[in-house]
């Protein structure tokens, strides 16, 4: 399965669509989505509200401390079928940190706010996701395998912050 994904993103590339592919690809970094849950959050949580400022950075912390455990402790080597169009990162490869970090970002975000009842914003959240997530694979950084667990586990990560007792909002 991960190779024929690999040799079907292979087969799509543009280079208008690897520009955008590489562009794309930030939007599940570090670097673009902690800046970001903190300038949310401080926007979204009014007044003396600790927790609405805290657990988007929070979740978004978490899974990025997760997936590098994982791959710390998987060593999983990154793929080669094809080269990759990006310098490829010097970690492991499984999971996919930007989709992990990606997903975990939008479901604290679709749980804090209460955006799963509100179609767009779930709409919007599955679009970023997989987008971060198409990116990895068609730059060739990662196989499919680590993308989609990465996703998976960023949603588990944020349900499992967002259900400890320090966020319930009536204390």
């Amino acid at each position: 399965m991960d190779s024929a994904w690999l040799n079907l993103m292979h087969a799509w590339q543009h280079p208008l669509l690897t520009a955008g592919m590489c562009a794309a690809t930030w939007l599940g970094s570090l670097f673009v989505l902690l800046p970001l849950a903190l300038f949310a959050s401080w926007r979204w949580a009014g007044g003396s509200d600790w927790r609405g400022r805290a657990f988007l950075p929070a979740a978004v912390l978490s899974a990025t401390g997760v997936a590098h455990t994982i791959k710390w402790l998987v060593d999983r080597t990154r793929p080669d079928v094809f080269p990759s169009l990006v310098l490829m990162p010097a970690d492991a490869n499984f999971p996919s940190a930007h989709a992990m970090q990606a997903a975990a970002f939008v479901t604290a975000w679709l749980l804090w706010t209460g955006g799963f009842r509100r179609m767009g914003q779930v709409a919007l959240a599955l679009l970023l996701v997989g987008t971060v997530g198409l990116s990895r694979t068609y730059l060739q950084v990662h196989f499919l395998s680590d993308v989609l667990f990465g996703i998976a586990a960023g949603v588990l990560c944020s349900a499992l912050l967002y259900a400890l007792p320090i966020w319930n909002r009536k204390g």
